[in-house]
């Protein structure tokens, strides 16, 4: 499995961001706001949910639950899936009453996914395809659509720490969060640590954890416990550093009021994550081990057997590359239906680079 782009410098920090800006001129204010409501309620906009803290949830049917659990299992007969002893979540739990199709990638660069590769209003009219051929492909579940940032981003150049990776300014993850406002959109923040570690940079990240629509990754691949530089070896994660996160979103789900966060944690080696039966489970945190490798179809098929449905968590994720899953032949990218009918479980997280 090849290791996915690793950004080999800083000189990328000169790139221009995506910014969004109205003007309005001082006269004519009330006549412009009306204006402008007329012409939103025209377009269709839906109001803001997904920003807002409700003062209470609706606690989850348990029932429900169980039985989207089921059916999400495919038909398994290993006994794996669904996930016995499983906490139920909190109420305002995502997973699994939503499918969440994601885009991935950094605003900096437009080899890392197509997140950055298009200009914003062709992404976002991009995305709400995908999210149509989803819900096509499965109309008896929803999906939420959903913008996958890379907040830490590992490169070969150490820093002025030696931590061989990138913080990217908040003024991104804010042009981020305001494009998935337009879309309806999850944010996911994603980490990649190089010589950091998870405990150093999660913390960071808190101001925005504490807003309802914000969820969290984190990639093993570019964890380097053991001082290695980024993109020479893969890296790893323990269930100790999972459970480090997943404790501490926990804490801001409880400490503000939040519905359950998701938690990605990429995979396609088996080193990437060890101990994977000690990963604890909590009703504030919904964990999702997403495939991530890339590949013609039995590659990714073969990598989602022995490295996901093999070891189970809770969810499952399946990532789907644009360009690099077409490279070698049938060079066929996975439809909807194909990811549907060939896995089981089926992946209720789906991410597009």
């Amino acid at each position: 499995m090849k290791f996915k782009s690793v950004l080999f410098s800083a000189m990328f920090v000169l790139c221009t961001a995506v910014f969004f800006t109205s003007c309005t001129s001082d006269g004519g204010k009330a006549a412009d706001k009306k204006a402008d409501t007329a012409a939103k309620k025209a377009a269709g906009d839906e109001p803001d949910t997904l920003s807002v803290v409700k003062s209470t949830y609706p606690p989850t049917d348990k029932a429900l639950y169980d039985s989207l659990l089921k059916f999400n299992a495919h038909g398994d007969t290993s006994g794996r899936w669904p996930v016995k002893n499983q906490p139920t979540p909190l109420g305002g739990a995502i997973l699994p009453f939503k499918r969440v199709v994601a885009f991935y990638g950094n605003l900096y660069s437009k080899k890392m996914g197509i997140l950055g590769e298009l200009p914003p209003k062709e992404m976002l009219a991009k995305l709400k395809g995908e999210v149509k051929a989803w819900e096509k492909a499965d109309p008896k579940t929803p999906v939420q659509p959903a913008l996958h940032y890379i907040a830490v981003v590992a490169q070969g150049a150490a820093g002025k720490d030696g931590k061989y990776r990138y913080r990217m300014p908040f003024k991104q993850i804010d042009s981020v969060l305001a494009m998935a406002k337009t879309a309806h959109a999850l944010v996911f923040l994603d980490v990649q640590v190089s010589l950091s570690t998870i405990q150093q940079e999660l913390p960071l990240f808190e101001p925005y954890l504490k807003m309802p629509q914000v969820h969290f990754g984190m990639d093993p691949e570019f964890s380097m416990k053991d001082g290695s530089k980024p993109g020479k070896k893969i890296g790893t994660y323990d269930a100790s550093d999972i459970n480090y996160v997943s404790n501490y979103l926990a804490g801001i789900v409880k400490k503000n009021g939040l519905p359950p966060k998701i938690l990605i944690v990429h995979r396609f080696t088996k080193k990437m994550v060890t101990n994977y039966q000690n990963i604890k489970l909590r009703p504030e945190v919904q964990v999702v081990m997403d495939m991530d490798g890339w590949g013609e179809p039995d590659l990714k098929t073969g990598t989602y057997r022995y490295f996901i449905d093999r070891e189970p968590v809770q969810f499952t994720g399946f990532k789907l590359f644009y360009k690099n899953d077409i490279k070698k032949a049938p060079h066929h990218l996975l439809t909807p239906e194909e990811v549907l009918s060939r896995y089981k479980p089926q992946p209720i997280y789906i991410q597009y680079q």
